[in-house]
């Protein structure tokens, strides 16, 4: 049965100390929420701490007519009587409502202006009231989409700073607690009809089951404990796992292609599935590309480099730099200057060795400026005959995509390339015992490691 003492003790199971955080309660003014706001009310009055705070938020998705409104002055009241600060979203014509996943499109509503009064009012933790039936609900859900142990594991209790201290409670319960301390909430009738999956379930299905065994719903959470227990198991085995075939893991995450490959395709799934490549039918594809193919997930870019999959954050990526100017660091009126181009860059694209090139400054077109490379780029390298694209020196020189990728160009302000940073100097702008006024252009250890 669902007491107090029950009650805080899984709010302390949940999170350290928790009288010394802040949490923003998700609240509708149905039983199970309005029993979560009851119960942080008490544990607030009972503790007297003042680093410990809660704040209510509700949204009025003007779904129901007066019942939405009537929803909303329930939580309201409650927030008023109990001086917490309440926030209140009311939806209207500008909040466009899709024809199909209404579900989807309220979640995806609620859980932003969540995030946005989190953010505002500094508030640690997202708190809902999902219950023990709710778990049993995403159970069938999940099993029918063939989730495999984590869809079948549910709801986590604690994710990402979101808690569901009533998981463990039957609705039963709930409802009962609420009657047995006079704690007023709002029915939503809609939640009977069978117009969604879920209420389907819940209204057709689990009454079904619930008729099979007396201690069906006891047995279901004893299950899911259970399946939570082997997925915390098996994750620790596929961390173990990934560790094993990590090759770097500093400024991006490599790992050993050729030993995942040995592994099952159960391991392949969930460890790619942590950068976002969760299609399985995709996985086979990555193994079999060709090298310096490139996926993308919404995170991540993931190079295959011959035994290597390299992953990279899109953040990273988008965050880079495509053209930095060479203004301020030489004089034309004297004979020698010089560029250094630690004084622009943190790195020079992953190939940080020393270089010095010297270059005829009456031949240069200024300001110099450094660019990645674009389509059709060529240039005359010095030690060879003839011109070459850079694309193919690149090959030539057997550079990773990802190496390729964070190459810098020396170019001047007509575009011609004056060298591949820092492994080739184009032969035609390069100084000789002819030239009277050069410029030089280096990247050297001691300013490296400075």
């Amino acid at each position: 049965m669902l007491k107090k003492l029950t009650f805080t003790h899984q709010l302390k199971n949940l999170v350290n100390e928790p009288e010394n955080r802040t949490y923003l309660l998700a609240v509708s003014g149905g039983a199970d929420s309005m029993v979560l706001a009851s119960l942080f009310r008490d544990f607030m009055h009972e503790i007297q701490h003042s680093k410990f705070r809660f704040q209510i938020a509700h949204i009025n998705y003007k779904l129901r007519g007066n019942d939405s409104d009537l929803d909303q002055k329930t939580v309201q009241d409650f927030c008023e009587k109990n001086h917490i600060k309440f926030h209140l979203y009311t939806v209207s014509e500008k909040d466009r409502k899709p024809e199909n996943s209404i579900q989807l499109w309220a979640r995806e509503l609620r859980y932003a202006f969540f995030k946005e009064i989190q953010e505002k009012e500094n508030l640690e933790f997202l708190v809902t009231a999902h219950h023990l039936n709710d778990q049993l609900e995403t159970f069938i859900i999940n099993l029918s989409k063939a989730a495999g142990i984590n869809g079948l594991s549910g709801i986590p209790a604690n994710n990402h700073q979101i808690l569901r201290p009533l998981l463990h409670f039957s609705k039963k319960e709930i409802y009962a607690f609420a009657e047995q301390n006079n704690i007023e909430f709002r029915e939503d009738l809609s939640n009977q009809k069978n117009d969604y999956l879920r209420n389907k379930i819940r209204n057709e299905v689990v009454p079904i089951l619930m008729e099979t065994n007396d201690h069906f719903l006891e047995n279901f959470r004893k299950s899911s404990l259970l399946l939570n227990q082997t997925k915390d198991f098996v994750q620790k085995q596929i961390q173990e796992i990934e560790n094993y075939l990590t090759v770097f893991n500093k400024d991006h995450k490599i790992l050993s292609k050729k030993k995942l490959d040995q592994e099952s395709d159960f391991v392949k799934f969930e460890i790619l599935k942590k950068y976002g490549f969760n299609q399985e039918e995709e996985i086979p594809k990555i193994f079999r590309a060709e090298n310096n193919s490139s996926f993308f997930s919404k995170e991540y870019q993931l190079i295959v480099h011959r035994d290597e999959l390299i992953f990279i954050d899109k953040k990273e990526v988008e965050e880079t730099r495509d053209e930095i100017v060479l203004t301020g660091n030489f004089d034309l009126s004297e004979n020698q200057s010089t560029i250094n181009l630690v004084d622009h860059l943190q790195d020079i694209g992953g190939i940080n060795k020393e270089f010095e090139w010297d270059f005829d400054a009456e031949k240069l077109q200024f300001p110099l400026r450094l660019r990645k490379l674009n389509q059709g780029d060529e240039f005359y390298p010095a030690g060879f005959s003839g011109k070459k694209k850079v694309s193919k020196f690149f090959r030539d020189e057997k550079l990773p995509a990802l190496i390729r990728e964070k190459t810098w160009l020396l170019c001047d302000s007509e575009n011609h390339v004056l060298g591949v940073i820092p492994l080739r100097q184009d032969r035609r702008y390069q100084a000789d015992n002819t030239t009277q006024k050069k410029i030089t252009v280096k990247w050297t250890e001691k300013q490296l490691t400075r």
